[in-house]
């Protein structure tokens, strides 16, 4: 069974868009878990139309306490054994999920990142490959350097679930979280196949260009801090 986990906010100009391609690549056998964080947009009205149509899409309350608590609550009320991430604005390749299915099959790991091209607010292509700008791949040390998970190209066992929920208090991004600490039980694997359009416009909640250095620096040690208490609570 898959699970498509969405975090939704204000979201009316592309979510039907995503939902659509969601739907090409999955079977009534499994679910979408949207998570609403308080819009008050049309996007809640465009997902009950499409809960009237598909049994299998579930809509919660949100936290409305931000983006990552919002990934959180999807998250844990999945039910799959394969649980998929995806932002509301993007859109997903008609093969994605039965490609994905594949890597879990042949290879022993619980995390798999995909690539993606960039598209543009209108849907046009602007950039070939997320992993080269971002110079993706596996490895913890790479990965708290220079964090290369991104969370609408990721899937992962539920088996990992229990590991990284409930998440930590004040971690940067739930996405760079997931990916570290399932790099402490497991090898993460990067896919070169672009699996989804990667939209970038105005809106979006996470940005393509460089923090600022104290920002950096902050987010590090939040996630460094967060690690330290993990590791001695499981010990």
């Amino acid at each position: 069974m898959i699970s498509v986990c969405i975090a939704t906010y204000n979201g009316e100009k592309y979510i039907r868009e995503q939902i659509e391609s969601i739907l090409k690549n999955i079977t009534s056998s499994d679910e979408v878990i949207v998570s609403d964080d308080g819009s008050t947009d049309k996007t809640l009205k465009i997902l009950e139309e499409y809960c009237l149509k598909n049994n299998n899409i579930k809509i919660l309350n949100g936290p409305k306490l931000g983006v990552v608590r919002n990934f959180e609550n999807a998250i844990e009320n999945a039910s799959g054994d394969i649980i998929f991430l995806s932002d509301q604005d993007d859109i997903w390749m008609e093969n994605k999920v039965s490609f994905i299915k594949e890597v879990f099959e042949k290879s022993d790991c619980w995390l798999v990142v995909h690539d993606a091209t960039l598209i543009d607010k209108r849907g046009k292509e602007i950039d070939t490959s997320f992993f080269s700008l971002r110079n993706s791949g596996s490895g913890l040390v790479k990965n708290f350097y220079k964090n290369s998970y991104i969370g609408c190209c990721m899937a992962f066992k539920k088996e990992l679930v229990g590991l990284v929920c409930p998440f930590p208090e004040k971690i940067p991004m739930h996405d760079w979280w997931i990916g570290i600490v399932s790099d402490l039980y497991s090898k993460t694997v990067f896919v070169n196949n672009k699996l989804i359009g990667y939209r970038r416009h105005g809106s979006n909640v996470t940005g393509l260009k460089h923090l600022s250095l104290k920002k950096m620096l902050k987010n590090r040690a939040l996630l460094f801090f967060a690690l330290i208490r993990y590791v001695l609570k499981i010990r």
